[in-house]
Order: C-alpha cells, then structure tokens, then sequence
C-alpha cells in the first residue's frame, strides 16, 4: 500500500465499486485537504454518493484504498468503521431523516450522547449549533411541525455537533428551493470553515459547487475535468 500524500486527510486511490453487478465507480482517485471544501460535481448516477460512502467509511470498495489521517480505512472491520464514522466523521443526507418522536434539539444532540457525553453537555453543544443554524426557536417542536428547511438545518447541526474532521454531505440541499439552497449552503459552509471541518460536498447543481473550494467532477464512474475548471 502507497501511503497518502502529508497535506491530505482524506485519500482515495483507484476506487472501483459495483452495485449488483452496475458499476459505479471506476478507478477514481482524489485527495482532500485538511480544512477543504471539496465538491464532487455530476450528473445523477455518475457515482458521487458511492465514492462519498466509500470515503466516509459506509462502503468498502471492491479495490483500491482509503486513507484518512495516513491510517487506512479499506482495511478496518465493521465495528472500526462504525466508530470511525461515529466519533470523527459528519454525514448529511439529502432528506434530513429526523427521528419523529424526538424534538429538534433532541434530534442535534444524538450523536453527542452515542460517544458517551452527559445529556447535559450534548444538550448544550446541540443548542449552540441550532442556535449558529437559525433555527434555535425550533428547539422544542418536533419534526412534523417544522418546515422542510428547518428539518435540514437541523440535520445539518446534528451533523456538526460533534466537531467532526469531515463531514460528508450529499446533495444536501436537493429538497430545498433555490432560494433556501444558498442560505442553507452558505450557512454550512461558514460553519464548517470557522471550526477547521474538511468537506466533501456531493452535487449535480453548479450554483452549490460554487461555494467550494476546489471542484471534481464524475461522469459514469470515472473522473473528468469540469468545464472551465482545474481539478
């Protein structure tokens, strides 16, 4: 194994995976900067949400590896892998999959209380990060008496409540209309870069590349250079 270059926390190299056969990805690799927002760019089914599972841990690749902190993850067992993604990795989903029975701040708290912190602690850090979301006042309600975009903000917190080094977002803002996506993209962004978080951000949407950092692009598993653009 070839360990990853010294400035990179996140590294993948020759990734090939297959659903049922499909292939999704086809040797792509990428490296990922400490404290970098990275967007993956492509069309639907061009392999974004794979590579960012097989990054984050979620999936293992058929080949090739992946390296986070100069430590390999492609080799690491389930349960490593699960602590892995529980105590230093963030994930944002395109629906914000908030359990129903739990208010929002109960909701942003919960992977505070997986690693063992009090309810007290995990309450407060969930508060803080409603709070920087603008969505502090939902704190109490539940899921089904909030709107869409309070729902993601909040997915969002939960997300970033325990300070994680990455945090993966995939299509994070799809269910959002074009006027809430911005808010809601500049919202994360600015909280990701004022704690250090790295970021690799799925998206078929140009307008939500923009607020990254650098930009690769997929197209039928395979890496290309966008147009107008440096990988």
């Amino acid at each position: 194994m070839q360990a990853p270059p010294d400035n990179d926390v996140l590294w993948g190299r020759s990734l090939r995976h297959a659903h049922e056969g499909s292939p999704a990805l086809l040797g792509v690799s990428l490296g990922v900067r400490g404290g970098e927002i990275l967007a993956v760019t492509g069309p639907r089914g061009s392999g974004k949400t794979t590579l960012l599972r097989c990054l984050s841990g979620q999936l293992v690749p058929d080949e090739g590896e992946v390296w986070f902190n100069s430590a390999p993850v492609h080799t690491l067992g389930r349960a490593a892998r699960e602590r892995l993604r529980r105590e230093r990795f963030g994930w944002i989903d395109p629906s914000p999959r908030l359990l129903p029975e739990l208010t929002a701040r109960e909701n942003a708290a919960l992977p505070l209380l997986l690693t063992g912190a009090s309810h007290r602690d995990a309450r407060r850090a969930a508060q803080e990060w409603l709070e920087r979301l603008d969505v502090g006042e939902c704190a109490r309600r539940r899921p089904a008496g909030l709107t869409q975009a309070q729902r993601q903000r909040i997915a969002i917190a939960r997300a970033l409540v325990t300070v994680p080094e990455v945090v993966f977002a995939d299509e994070p803002t799809a269910a959002l209309h074009r006027a809430e996506r911005a808010q809601v993209l500049r919202t994360l962004t600015t909280a990701a870069r004022s704690h250090g978080i790295t970021m690799v951000l799925a998206t078929h949407d140009t307008g939500v590349a923009e607020f990254a950092d650098r930009t690769v692009a997929l197209v039928d598993g395979q890496r290309t250079a966008p147009e107008g653009a440096l990988c």
